[in-house]
């Protein structure tokens, strides 16, 4: 059916979009385009955004047939350990739009041709005439052997027994409380902590403290463990660190059934620079799923920037969202850097005052806003209830209203504003000078209509690099008179009090929703450490 509307709806409830009135019937314009050209081309939304279904390897009735999408090569293969790496073996054929294919037939005994733990990957030549390996970019499993070399390897992953879900998927409550965790530091020994131990050890202790959802981060697979996961190399593979992909479906499915939604960090504002085992020069080209040249960098990240104007980026995106929902059963994504995603700058070096022009003018990078809406109408459209929140410290104008209403579509975005007031205060002010109004007017300064998450601190807070709020109150007199054994100090008695008050302020007037990341809820004394060249490990 037909989208109706113009875009222009959101300046009904802010007369100060008035003067841009024209960009925004414009941007929905170009959203519509997409919308009608998808219907047109591929049959829908539903439809385009099923790739995971067709591309990357699938066991049919005939073999295990590998599709890949790589207009730059000249010829491609797939090999592995099943025809010994071959590459005359199972060479692919391309067709009109860059995409190759090849089946690997089953053997005699009707088997699937590729064994279930084999190593694989896709050779092409380039246009140069250079031969090279990369692992395919719907890899849905790659495993890292630290004591051979850092670069993963591609599994193809087809156990002879799948998981099967016990529980029906949770619609996120309208009052969210959400427990940010991430899954490797989810132990109290020195290792990478797994899937099934957090399903055992932490969702149960989540649901008791009164959590009704949680958001976990570095799960898409990311070559650095010290990036957080947010240097992703493979989109579709759970990180193989903390298990096997039935792992975190059984971790999601126990959740379900203890009432708790589950929201995925997603990460599709950049892509790790790696080649060998991400998707950088994927087809040996500087491009492919990215922009070209400078525009196609972050020069702050090192990392590659997507061409979100691209008919098959765009294909691979919105699919690598439907896959996580519908093979894992996710029921929210939090967008990471939005901001970089939505202008040309990325938001280095700028400074947002909030002026409107900052916002709707040459400094907005449309084809990203556009997919944005495209990813929001999607999931929105095909699944009820749906919780998308936004990663942006811009304060982008209806940027948390509908797509129909001319808005991106998300449902929440993060006050990111406040865990910085607070630690500003606790650095820079005297107890005596805190001025409540301020205070008070920051916690509710949002836009009208469109919803918030906040919070004291997230993973920026207690990850290297910062201080917790606890150790900002307390610091050094943590370690001794933290216990019922040692006396009670003013510091102490101090910090108490005010962890217990900045949290309840936070939740009573911050926003729509309330987030806590893993061990602030008691205070946790230390940032939180990875394996990394900087710590000696």
């Amino acid at each position: 059916p037909e989208i109706s509307g113009d875009g222009t709806e959101v300046i009904k409830s802010d007369g100060y979009l008035e003067p841009h009135r024209e960009y925004f019937g414009q941007r929905f314009a170009h959203f519509k385009r997409w919308v009608r050209d998808i219907e047109l081309s591929e049959g829908g939304i539903d439809k385009f955004s099923r790739g995971y279904e067709s591309y990357g390897l699938h066991v049919t009735a005939e073999g295990v047939r590998y599709r890949e999408w790589a207009p730059g090569a000249k010829e491609a293969s797939l090999v592995g350990d099943f025809n010994n790496w071959d590459v005359a073996a199972n060479p692919m054929t391309r067709n009109d739009f860059g995409v190759w294919e090849t089946v690997v037939a089953n053997t005699a005994d009707g088997q699937p041709g590729i064994p279930h733990g084999s190593h694989i990957k896709v050779t092409f030549v380039t246009g140069s005439g250079e031969r090279v390996y990369r692992l395919p970019a719907w890899s849905r499993y790659v495993t890292q052997d630290l004591t051979k070399s850092p670069i993963y390897e591609a599994v193809f992953y087809n156990p002879p027994q799948r998981y099967t879900f016990k529980n029906k998927r949770v619609v996120p409550e309208a009052d969210l409380c959400i427990y940010e965790a991430h899954i490797g530091i989810s132990s109290p020994e020195g290792r990478v902590a797994t899937f099934k131990e957090f399903t055992q050890n932490m969702l149960p202790m989540i649901k008791d403290l009164g959590y009704n959802a949680v958001q976990l981060m570095a799960v898409m697979e990311h070559a650095y463990y010290a990036s957080f996961g947010y240097q992703v190399t493979s989109f579709f593979a759970p990180s193989s660190r903390y298990g096997e992909p039935d792992d975190l479906r059984e971790l999601i499915d126990t959740a379900h059934g203890l009432g708790i939604a589950v929201f995925l960090d997603v990460v599709h504002s950049h892509a790790c620079n790696n080649v060998e085992d991400g998707l950088n020069q994927f087809d040996g080209t500087d491009h492919c799923y990215f922009h070209e040249g400078g525009r196609g960098r972050h020069e702050l990240w090192n990392s590659r920037l997507f061409n979100y104007g691209h008919h098959e980026v765009t294909r691979f995106l919105l699919s690598n969202l439907r896959y996580w929902i519908e093979e894992f059963g996710f029921d929210g994504f939090r967008f990471d850097g939005v901001t970089s995603m939505m202008y040309k700058h990325h938001g280095i070096a700028y400074g947002f005052s909030g002026h409107y022009d900052e916002y709707f003018t040459g400094n907005t990078d449309e084809e990203a806003v556009v997919y944005l809406m495209l990813a929001n109408y999607m999931c929105h459209k095909l699944y009820p209830g749906f919780v998308t929140i936004a990663e942006d410290v811009s304060g982008m104008p209806a940027l948390c209203r509908s797509v129909s209403e001319g808005g991106v579509g998300f449902d929440y975005r993060l006050t990111m504003s406040v865990p910085d007031m607070w630690i500003k205060m606790l650095k820079e002010t005297r107890d005596e000078d805190w001025d409540m109004v301020q205070i008070a007017h920051q916690l509710t300064n949002r836009r009208y209509q469109e919803r918030a998450i906040t919070y004291c601190e997230s993973h920026d807070q207690a990850l290297v690099g910062d201080k917790t709020l606890a150790f900002w109150l307390m610091d050094k007199e943590m370690y001794t008179h933290m216990s019922d054994m040692s006396p009670l100090t003013p510091i102490v008695d101090r910090g108490l009090a005010l962890h217990k008050m900045i949290r309840l302020v936070t939740c009573g007037l911050g926003g729509e929703g309330y987030l806590t990341f893993e061990g602030n809820e008691f205070g946790h004394p230390e940032w939180l450490d990875f394996p990394r060249e900087g710590n000696g490990s």
